[in-house]
């Protein structure tokens, strides 16, 4: 008998559709196909359909307490996501609770708000005096806001008909105490054809692009798009990574369900978006799309970052597709000492020379690459490796900003890109790099990368949506855990100190590359 992974717990405490496709019944439907157990709190029961809002009867405080207490006893929420609270009295309710509970919990949770002022169709779901007490006394206890359009303007008075005017709603919300808030597109023209969703914590701020799709079958998208982030959340995921999984499961569903008629004309709540074309792009200075739909850090920031690069892709492929083991050392003698052993992928990483003697090192690093005839790739250091012809080069995150990307391309150089979860993937693949790089996928030694640890399914997941660039798994991976990091079709594992510090390096060496070949035998 299997035994039953235990789950994160979310909590929506929302009302009831009696359609199914928005309220409880789509929070429960989304959290679960996503990953996490469920405890509901109906706060209302609602009739509606495709149609409109029929009646809606909200439940005494009594009823709504006796639910709370009987989900606490068993199952108190990392994540809570809250929906429809229809009057004053409600929103009283619910905010002493989330006190309560910050109080008494072990951890405090991770509070979401759905501002469900009104319905996809028009339709509206509060009393008009709940405003006020929501402003005042619930929005300093949530975490993420996440308004549509018209929900934004009634909270901030702030009328969005421009990039400058999202940033501005979003600084008001922040402004009432809320830690981060995700403005929905959908009922926003900012951008002819496209949806633009933007998020925001007050320090980071992340831009989405999605084409939009032509559907009635919108009932139930602001439920099923925060309970989706609630879900993800409550398994770890950072927001911005929360963020663009959300979206993709919103287009998703809402590709699946189309034009067709149906009885209840909902928005599909379905399995995991594993499909590339149901993610939305992120915005990046200079790229076509930014270029066509007018959009440039500048306009959206009042701090832009300092940025040298001007904006390129498609860079020069790999020699092999068939990669390999991909070392990363930080000095010539270990360098060398592997490509002795015929290692044919391998980067130069150091962090501790400066200066001339960072120079003079760099430039013998790249003379061995070209001595073992191997693809050696040069860490940061892209102007170096444009004087002195490398190979390759491999940047970060924050390193693009700062590089010249259309001087590396000129230069025959390939490229490599770090990547920490879906958003920084799905951002850096519009590059169209060499390769692409996924960590951290366990805790490591050289670098602390707390916030930031993938996993072997978050890898899995990642490789899936990246089938026309290579892609490198990087962190902690050691001989105990290779195999079942190879297992997800990853097309070649970096290490460090899985050699480095081996009391044999060599025989590591071979055993790594002996389970390589081991697993793309499997798939001749």
């Amino acid at each position: 008998m299997n035994k039953i992974e235990t789950k994160p717990v979310v909590w929506t405490i929302a009302g009831s559709d009696c359609s199914g496709g928005a309220g409880v019944q789509a929070d429960i439907k989304t959290m679960h196909n996503l990953g996490v157990d469920v405890g509901s709190v109906i706060t209302a029961v609602t009739a509606q359909n495709r149609f409109g809002v029929e009646a809606i009867n909200p439940l005494s405080e009594k009823v709504i307490l006796s639910q709370i207490m009987a989900l606490e006893q068993v199952q108190p929420a990392t994540v809570i996501k809250i929906g429809l609270l229809a009057n004053n009295q409600l929103v009283e309710l619910v905010v002493e609770q989330i006190k309560r509970f910050n109080k008494e919990w072990p951890s405090k949770p991770y509070i979401i708000y759905d501002p469900l002022a009104i319905a996809s169709n028009g339709s509206d779901l509060t009393e008009d005096d709940t405003l006020p007490t929501i402003k005042a006394k619930l929005l300093p206890l949530v975490h993420l806001l996440t308004p549509n359009g018209k929900e934004m303007q009634k909270i901030t008075g702030v009328f969005a008909f421009s990039w400058q005017c999202m940033v501005a709603a979003a600084q008001k919300i922040l402004s009432l105490g809320v830690s981060a808030t995700i403005i929905k597109g959908g009922h926003l023209e900012i951008a002819k054809n496209k949806c633009i969703d933007y998020g925001t914590d007050g320090q980071q701020s992340y831009w989405l692009s999605s084409n939009k799709i032509s559907s009635h079958n919108t009932h139930g998208t602001g439920c099923t798009f925060a309970s989706a982030i609630a879900a993800l959340i409550a398994q770890n995921y950072a927001l911005k990574d929360a963020f663009i999984i959300a979206k993709a499961y919103l287009n998703q569903g809402l590709k699946a369900v189309g034009e067709k008629k149906s009885h209840f004309d909902a928005i599909w709540q379905g399995q995991w978006p594993s499909y590339i074309n149901d993610y939305p792009e992120v915005l990046v200075n200079e790229s076509s799309l930014a270029q066509a739909i007018d959009w440039h850090e500048k306009k959206t920031s009042e701090k832009p970052r300092p940025s040298a690069t001007s904006f390129d892709y498609g860079f020069a492929a790999l020699d092999s597709k068939q990669l390999g083991l991909y070392p990363v050392v930080d000095s010539l003698e270990w360098l060398e000492r592997l490509l002795k052993l015929g290692i044919k992928l391998i980067q130069y990483r150091n962090k501790a020379l400066v200066g001339e003697a960072l120079e003079q090192s760099i430039m013998q690093a790249i003379a061995l690459g070209k001595r073992y005839k191997a693809m050696l790739f040069i860490n940061d250091y892209w102007h170096l490796a444009i004087k002195y012809n490398a190979y390759g080069v491999h940047l970060g995150q924050e390193d693009i900003q700062a590089a010249d990307l259309k001087a590396i391309k000129q230069a025959g150089l390939r490229l490599g890109i770090s990547s920490h979860g879906h958003y920084e993937l799905i951002k850096v693949k519009q590059y169209q790099p060499s390769y692409l790089a996924i960590g951290a996928i366990f805790p490591t030694k050289t670098k602390d990368m707390t916030g930031q640890i993938q996993g072997v399914q978050t890898l899995s997941d990642l490789v899936k949506l990246t089938p026309d660039i290579p892609t490198v798994a990087i962190g902690g991976i050691t001989l105990a855990r290779a195999k079942t990091v190879l297992n997800t079709s990853v097309n070649s594992i970096a290490v460090v100190t899985a050699i480095t510090e081996a009391l044999e390096p060599e025989l590591a060496v071979k055993k790594f590359q002996q389970m390589i070949k081991d697993r793309n035998n499997e798939y001749i």
